[in-house]
């Protein structure tokens, strides 16, 4: 084994690196967008259960629900009776590779309890999400306090729940014990830890001061 002497102990380790010449670099290959209907892909599915409360608005608000997602998307969507789904299918003409997910989402969030107006901003924009939560992931109350708790986060005639809709412009649904919220990823934070406070107990007043202090994009 041969000896290292202190001289060479202190020398750093040197690499020899390879010079590439920028002569010698083959060309970067240039690649045409995607297309769904060129990518060869398989026909795919979507289908969300429908619960039974929300069969009659569904039934009600069917075209309204139909004409976007078939004329804008390029998608088939039927309802399946047996089964209590909603089915959605891509089609030869679907050109987004999102489109199915999106209208998977707009109409989850129509089931959910939201407004079509409302729903329908899922298909046109990418940054909005659906988040949802109960009370009793944030406290555990029975009977009465319940009751009160749900009060506390719609006010009266549902002056608080709009109050924190247009100052985080979010929508919120309040379905019994559980809480929608349809935004933006930062938005939903801002408005569900204001719902969390009223649930906690917090003043109405307080929390309305707090979301003046927040910053809204």
């Amino acid at each position: 084994m041969p000896k290292v002497t202190r001289n060479d102990k202190k020398m750093p380790l040197q690499e020899s690196v390879p010079v590439i010449k920028a002569d010698n670099l083959p060309e970067k290959p240039n690649f045409n967008p995607e297309d769904a209907r060129d990518s060869g892909k398989k026909i795919e599915f979507r289908r969300v259960p429908v619960p039974q409360h929300r069969l009659t608005p569904l039934k009600t608000s069917w075209m309204q629900l139909y004409t976007p997602i078939t004329e804008n998307l390029k998608l088939d969507m039927r309802m399946n009776l047996k089964t209590r789904k909603v089915e959605i299918k891509s089609t030869k003409d679907t050109i987004l590779p999102g489109a199915l997910q999106k209208a998977a989402d707009f109409i989850h969030a129509f089931l959910l309890g939201f407004e079509i107006r409302d729903a329908i901003a899922l298909l046109r924009l990418d940054d909005l999400y659906v988040e949802g939560f109960e009370i009793k992931d944030v406290k555990t109350l029975k009977g009465e306090h319940l009751s009160r708790c749900i009060g506390r986060l719609s006010g009266k005639s549902g002056k608080t729940k709009f109050t924190i809709e247009n100052a985080t412009k979010t929508r919120i649904v309040l379905a019994d014990t559980k809480i929608h919220i349809l935004g933006s990823f930062q938005n939903i934070r801002v408005a569900r830890d204001a719902l969390c406070n009223l649930i906690l107990g917090s003043p109405p007043g307080k929390v309305y001061s707090k979301l003046r202090s927040i910053p809204i994009s």
